[in-house]
């Protein structure tokens, strides 16, 4: 149900790392928790952030919940499809990308959950 090409964080964070950066967005059950999405504040690029550090906010006809970084790094893209279609986290939660990071600590992937350990904490 979860993509094994990435890792997830007990926050409903996932990151898919590809040398030395790695988007991250939410998974899908997140966006179930959330309802619908109308809203995504997303970082400007060249800002960097702590591992576990709030980056964004993501809001639904329920609620705001903060997005936190699952690995600390420097921003060097976002997705500004999402801020006119945040609608787009509901359809295709692992596509709909948020940011791309540039990887300050790629050892800090080994305290990420796999794909199964995600799957057996939201069950």
């Amino acid at each position: 149900m979860y993509p094994s090409d990435r890792h997830y964080t007990k926050d409903h964070e996932w990151i898919a790392v590809t040398g030395t950066t790695a988007q991250i967005g939410v998974t899908d059950y997140a966006q179930q928790q959330l309802g619908d999405v109308v809203f995504v504040e997303l970082p400007e690029v060249g800002q960097t952030f702590d591992q576990g550090a709030q980056f964004g906010s993501i809001e639904s006809v329920k609620a705001v919940s903060d997005l936190f970084c699952p690995m600390a790094g420097r921003v060097v893209e976002v997705n500004a499809e999402l801020t006119e279609h945040p609608e787009a986290v509901n359809a295709g939660p692992h596509d709909a990308w948020m940011v791309v990071i540039e990887l300050s600590d790629a050892s800090q992937v080994e305290g990420l959950l796999d794909s199964t350990a995600y799957g057996e904490l939201v069950a």
